[in-house]
């Protein structure tokens, strides 16, 4: 199953102020890099955001929201966010900007040459 446009679309919009933006399409499923460094994805059709992960448990709670484990384990600082906990666009808005704000100290997985 391919990755959602309308939601592909929603992230595009919300980051095309930024300069850096580039998508990656892996395994099916589509990933948004800001600044060489994962930042937020769409796996089929939930929102994939990268977290600060000290924020991890609290969001968790919130509606729509649960722990990323696309490969079997848990993974601490990815959430995967269904249409209940982003249908809003305040509530969506709301993702991109912590996705956003954790980028900025997120480490890049990119190799130096």
């Amino acid at each position: 199953m391919a990755y959602n446009e309308t939601l592909a679309n929603r992230i595009r919009t919300s980051l095309e102020h930024l300069s850096n933006v580039e998508e990656k399409e892996m395994m099916g499923d589509l990933t948004f890099m800001v600044n060489d460094k994962m930042c937020v994805g769409i796996i089929k059709d939930e929102m994939m955001c990268r977290i600060d992960p000290a924020l991890h448990e609290s969001l968790v709670e919130k509606r729509g929201c649960r722990t990323m484990d696309f490969t079997k384990r848990p993974m601490k600082g990815y959430v995967m966010v269904d249409d209940t906990g982003m249908s809003a666009k305040k509530d969506f808005d709301d993702w991109i900007g912590l996705c956003l704000a954790f980028n900025k100290q997120a480490k890049s997985s990119k190799k130096k040459k």
